[in-house]
């Protein structure tokens, strides 16, 4: 993986003063929980603004962004420190390739990461993409699979693309609705998580708008048009999802190499040793015994047992 080193966060000085308050209260409120360092992982399918808001969140151009191809070709890390705190965050390559899911890239990405610790997943699709289907279920099942389900309790999901006019017949804030319950559903379908679970713990959606022709309000902040200035609400829904629990994921040899093969069913080695002393075992015993106790005895063996009458 690509990775820069560690720099002076000189892009919030680019933010209006407003948006630069926010960020320092937000941050702040982390390092008072003693998280001085965070991790930022973004993923999703290409196309869909994942460098694009990288560079927003850092108020920097660090990842190259071009409308005719991938935005990264591999993993990169972008490292910026600030009043000792330690922002990283890894952009990483688009996972579909040919309308399936790009193993290779998903391993490639896992194994940049090895010793890493993950506190954050963005994952990154656009406002404007009308319809869900079993891709995105796939590509959510893949994730999943690589980081394990634990990874969407620091998740939270990214919609670009944000400044729309809604089709006919639907406010801003209905067309928002309906898109992310369309999304979360297929989240919670692809992650595998139990309905009650997936409530308890519902994943917060985000509006993100990268282009320049994001509106600005008297503050100078860019806004969106629900008037949410969104990269200070982006910073503390990540700052929230940090403080509400859930545990960051170490990307470890253990994690890269998946699970053993030959581990799987062991827990239930006993229990069917158990069913097969109880319930085979034990019964052919008692049948042999019964079988053992009807079969008629030779008369020699009677009388040596004192059993038969001796006729002479």
């Amino acid at each position: 993986m690509a990775t820069q080193a560690v720099r002076e966060w000189l892009g919030i000085q680019q933010f209006p003063v407003a948006t630069q308050n926010k960020l320092h209260e937000y941050l702040g409120k982390l390092k008072q929980e003693n998280v001085n360092t965070l991790t930022i992982l973004v993923m999703g399918k290409g196309g869909v603004g994942k460098s694009s808001t990288v560079n927003s969140i850092i108020g920097e151009r660090v990842a190259a962004v071009s409308a005719f191809q991938s935005e990264v070709l591999r993993p990169v890390i972008c490292s910026r420190s600030r009043a000792e705190f330690t922002l990283n965050i890894i952009d990483t390559p688009g996972i579909v390739e040919g309308g399936y899911v790009n193993e290779q890239a998903l391993e490639v990405i896992k194994r940049s990461l090895l010793d890493k610790t993950i506190d954050i997943l963005l994952y990154v699709d656009r406002l404007d993409a009308y319809r869900v289907d079993t891709l995105d279920r796939q590509v959510i099942k893949a994730i999943t699979d690589t980081f394990g389900k634990g990874i969407w309790q620091r998740g939270l999901i990214v919609l670009t693309h944000a400044q729309l006019s809604p089709p006919d017949g639907l406010s801003y804030e209905d067309f928002f609705a309906k898109r992310s319950e369309a999304l979360l559903k297929y989240i919670r379908l692809g992650a595998r998580i139990k309905k009650q679970e997936f409530q308890e713990n519902s994943i917060p959606v985000v509006l993100v708008e990268n282009s320049g022709r994001c509106k600005t309000d008297d503050n100078g902040e860019k806004v969106l048009p629900n008037g949410i200035a969104w990269l200070p609400n982006l910073v503390k829904t990540i700052t929230d999802v940090i403080m509400n629990g859930g545990k960051s994921i170490l990307v470890d040899q253990k994690l890269i190499d998946g699970p053993n093969p030959n581990d799987r069913g062991k827990f239930f080695i006993p229990l069917i040793l158990a069913f097969q002393y109880f319930f085979v075992v034990k019964r052919i015993q008692g049948a042999i015994k019964r079988d053992i106790a009807k079969e008629s005895k030779p008369l020699w063996e009677l009388r040596d047992m004192g059993l038969a009458n001796r006729q002479f």
